[in-house]
């Protein structure tokens, strides 16, 4: 485990908690919503023989600082990568993201294009809806969350059935979701001050659809990867077809929105 600072005045500011591993070309990893550079264990495996993997907490989530007042919106979020990046001096690298992390994958891309080879944006989480199309418990806490006055308690109360409900709602193959992975994931969640991060990061997430508007600056190669069961629809799909017509466009069978869980031989195989 190690902490990369992020640069005076960076918003959110703190250190970033980061686990790196391997030897090769770079490999950078950034995660779905309410999880964290763990969420790619099935994956990094497959990608340590030939590349060095940097798995990153974003800002507030796993184990990276939690700062009080801290703005958890995309451009915040995308600034704190960009200063990842450029703080340890990464050039030459391959962003992997899915959900949230595919959405930061592409902006990043659009701000630093001289410090990437490439781009694969695995479900990028930039529509309306998302999480709420997990099912009835997801669409109850977002509702919650949404409501004046109890949305950070809502953001707090995370029992055990229910995440372990809504995330299997992203998955077509459920066991993939092991107990060691949520014990972590909600071990997480009760660091002090966690409910304002999950809170914050729940209510910006319309600033992931407003980043859309940057993905027509996205001039790196970019390879967008869906699973055929993700939350997103159609329309969302070819929207970001439109507006990324030069990227190469992969369907996974079988596959829901957490496809790293599900399909790391895949994933593994399109970034050779």
């Amino acid at each position: 485990m190690f902490y990369a600072s992020t640069t005076p005045g960076a918003r959110p500011p703190g250190r970033l908690r980061y686990l790196v591993g391997g030897t090769g070309s770079p490999v950078v990893l950034l995660h779905t919503v309410r999880t964290q550079a763990e969420h790619f264990h099935r994956l990094i495996p497959f990608l340590l023989p030939h590349h060095t993997v940097y798995a990153l907490d974003l800002p507030g989530m796993g184990h990276s600082d939690i700062t009080p007042g801290a703005s958890y919106t995309e451009p915040s979020m995308r600034h704190a990568v960009a200063d990842f990046l450029t703080g340890l001096d990464l050039r030459d690298v391959i962003v992997i993201g899915e959900s949230m992390g595919a959405v930061l994958a592409l902006t990043v891309a659009a701000d630093l294009p001289e410090r990437i080879r490439r781009v694969i944006a695995i479900n990028p989480y930039d529509y309306a809806g998302g999480i709420a199309r997990s099912g009835l418990l997801a669409r109850a806490l977002m509702a919650g969350i949404r409501t004046p006055g109890i949305g950070p308690i809502v953001a707090g109360i995370e029992p055990r059935p229910a995440v372990r409900a809504i995330l299997r709602g992203g998955l077509v193959d459920k066991s993939v979701l092991t107990d060691e992975y949520l014990d972590e994931l909600l071990a997480v969640g009760r660091r002090p001050q966690y409910a304002q991060v999950a809170y914050s990061v729940f209510t910006n997430l319309p600033s992931l659809i407003a980043a859309r508007s940057l993905y027509p600056r996205v001039k790196v190669p970019v390879r967008v990867v869906y699973g055929d069961k993700d939350w997103s629809r159609p329309s969302d799909r070819h929207a970001n077809e439109a507006l990324l017509p030069h990227a190469d466009f992969v369907h996974l069978p079988n596959i829901g929105h957490f496809a790293s869980l599900e399909g790391p031989v895949a994933i593994a195989a399109l970034v050779v």
